[in-house]
């Protein structure tokens, strides 16, 4: 569907009722960290909310474990982020969506402050990023990907997006064939109803594990692979553990860029092996 096509839908004045909001939760193989998330769901200060988890291509005890804890659950066979956030937006009886990470956690009063902050002349959004770790590396690391939210240099988020429901019906909702970058394309195709808004009250802390997994250095080249490749070539049905190899790539001067990429990539693990870590 092409945005020019799409009929623009006027900001409303607020309903004199409480705004209702949907936290819609994908989740995939999320037995260790679901529970926490929705524990402090339950905690929330303000009240007029729902959960909705979506279990996809699940294997573990995600399911069980979500049961009994949230106000609406469903599972997809296959292993599917777009689809999945899709689904509870269709299902979502509020007018915010709050589209969560399954290992990410808020604070008791996030919601409250969200209401507050998050208006229709706003059409995405986010909250501050904090990571779940003390760790130095961490702690200099989220700094700039805040700075870059907060200054607009780049529309993304920190484990959590904030849109009005009949916005993100209107565009389409997420693209099912984009697993990189999804987040960014759809706040793209949100910004012709409001503003991006970067919401620093309240924090949206998350875990570093893909990070211990992977490692520092290699998790931000990814970040640059993939934002090189979004912009340079089409990364759609593209996943992140594919990026591990090399793309199909016709421009010359991708080839170069990637390959300069790869080459730092490979001088950062030789020097981790020679000092020991």
């Amino acid at each position: 569907m092409k945005l020019a096509n799409l009929k623009k839908i006027r900001p409303r004045s607020l309903p004199t009722s409480p705004i209702f909001i949907s936290v819609v939760i994908p989740a995939h193989n999320e037995e260790e960290f679901l529970p926490l998330t929705l524990d402090t769901l339950k905690r929330q200060t303000y009240p007029h909310f729902e959960t909705i988890v979506v279990a996809n291509g699940c294997t573990d005890r995600t399911v069980d474990l979500a049961r009994g804890k949230c106000d609406q659950l469903y599972e997809l066979r296959e292993r599917s982020l777009g689809p999945a956030r899709n689904l509870g937006a269709e299902k979502a009886r509020g007018d915010l969506l709050l589209f969560l990470d399954a290992d990410t956690v808020l604070e008791p009063n996030a919601l409250q402050l969200i209401v507050r902050k998050f208006s229709r002349e706003h059409s995405a959004g986010t909250l501050r990023g904090e990571p779940d770790s003390k760790r130095l590396r961490y702690k200099l690391i989220y700094p700039f990907k805040n700075l870059a939210h907060k200054t607009h240099a780049h529309h993304g988020s920190s484990g959590v997006i904030l849109c009005w429901k009949d916005h993100f019906h209107a565009v389409g909702g997420f693209d099912n064939e984009l697993y990189l970058r999804e987040n960014s394309y759809l706040m793209k195709k949100l910004r012709q109803f409001g503003s991006y808004r970067y919401i620093t009250a309240t924090p949206a802390i998350t875990s570093m594990r893909r990070y211990e997994k992977a490692g520092t250095s290699d998790m931000l080249l990814l970040w640059m692979r993939v934002w090189f490749l979004s912009n340079f070539s089409d990364i759609r049905n593209q996943t992140y553990e594919e990026m591990s190899s090399r793309p199909a790539m016709t421009s010359k001067f991708a080839q170069w860029a990637w390959a300069k990429l790869e080459k730092k990539r490979e001088e950062l693990r030789q020097r981790k092996a020679t000092v020991g870590y």
